[in-house]
C-alpha cells in the first residue's frame, strides 16, 4: 500500500517518544525498589526476546510504518498466532520494565504516552490491514491486539 502523511507522522512521534525515553530526569527517580526493580528487570528482557522474535518472524514485511508494504503477506503464525502486534508489545515492556529497573517515573510517563500512541497507531494500522487483507477481519477475532485472548 501507499504511504500517507498520517503514516509518517505517526512513525515521526514514535521516534520522538523513544528519544525522549533516553532523556534522564533523575529528579523524578525513586530508590530503594529492591524485588519490584529486578521483576522491571525481568519484563524488560521479555520485552526485547518478544520484539526479536517478533521481527524475525516478520521477516521482509516488517516496515515501521502503520501501512502494509506492497507485496507483503498476512503473518498469523509464532507470536502473531496469539497477538496481532506482538512488537509494540516488546517495546512496551521494554519500556516499562526498564523504568520500573530504574525507578524511574518519567520513564514510565513516556511509556504511557508510547501505549496511547500505539493505540491510535493500531486502530490506523488495522484499518489499513483489512482493506489489504480479506481474512484480517477473522484474524482479529481470534488474537489479541496487544496480549493473547
Amino acid at each position: 500500500m501507499r504511504l500517507t502523511s498520517r503514516d509518517i507522522v505517526l512513525v515521526a512521534i514514535q521516534l520522538f517518544l523513544c528519544i525522549l525515553y533516553f532523556v534522564d530526569f533523575s529528579i523524578l527517580q525513586v530508590s530503594g525498589l529492591g524485588l519490584v526493580s529486578k521483576i522491571g528487570l525481568l519484563i524488560a528482557i521479555s520485552g526485547a526476546f518478544i520484539c526479536l522474535l517478533s521481527i524475525l518472524q516478520l521477516n521482509t514485511n516488517l516496515s515501521p510504518f502503520p501501512s502494509p508494504k506492497q507485496g507483503s503477506t498476512l503473518v498469523k503464525n509464532g507470536l502473531y498466532h496469539y497477538m496481532r502486534h506482538p512488537i509494540y508489545t516488546g517495546i512496551l515492556f521494554l519500556a516499562f520494565g526498564i523504568a520500573i529497573y530504574l525507578g524511574s517515573a518519567y520513564k514510565i510517563f513516556i511509556g504511557l504516552l508510547l501505549l496511547l500512541l500505539f493505540d491510535v497507531k493500531v486502530r490506523y494500522e488495522e484499518k489499513r490491514l483489512k482493506q489489504k487483507y480479506k481474512e484480517y477481519e477473522a484474524y482479529m477475532k481470534c488474537t489479541g491486539r496487544f496480549l493473547p485472548k
